[in-house]
């Protein structure tokens, strides 16, 4: 028997885990995988929301920095050859920032996994 069969709707071919990362059964480092995964999937699904949008010519109005309008930044990967490093910097440290006290159980009252509303949403 496979560790955490059970837990959740493994398929066929039961719990997908190549590298074997929760194969000694371990529930907490079940439930932190499991966690984080659930986070950084949320992240990438805005990701993807925010290329879409700004590949349709959607943009913000004003200026990214002093003389660099938003509408002249191109989509994708290209445009962190154009913002300042100073703008990148505060999208490291926002983004810590909501790592680190935002995204997350605060309270440690979750209903599910995954379930960072901290009563904000009820």
């Amino acid at each position: 028997r496979m560790a955490f069969e059970g837990e959740i709707n493994p398929g066929p071919q039961g719990v997908y885990d190549p590298l074997g990362l929760v194969a000694d059964g371990d529930q907490e480092k079940f439930d932190r995988l499991r966690y984080v995964e659930l986070k950084h999937g949320r992240i990438c699904m805005l990701a993807i929301l925010g290329h879409v949008v700004t590949s349709a010519g959607v943009r913000l109005p004003g200026e990214l920095s002093f003389g660099l309008p938003f509408a002249s930044v191109p989509t994708g990967i290209k445009a962190l050859s154009v913002v300042p490093a100073a703008g990148l910097a505060q999208i490291f440290a926002f983004v810590g920032f909501l790592e680190l006290f935002v995204m997350k159980d605060v309270e440690g009252t979750g209903e599910f996994p995954g379930d960072f509303r901290n009563g904000f949403i009820d």
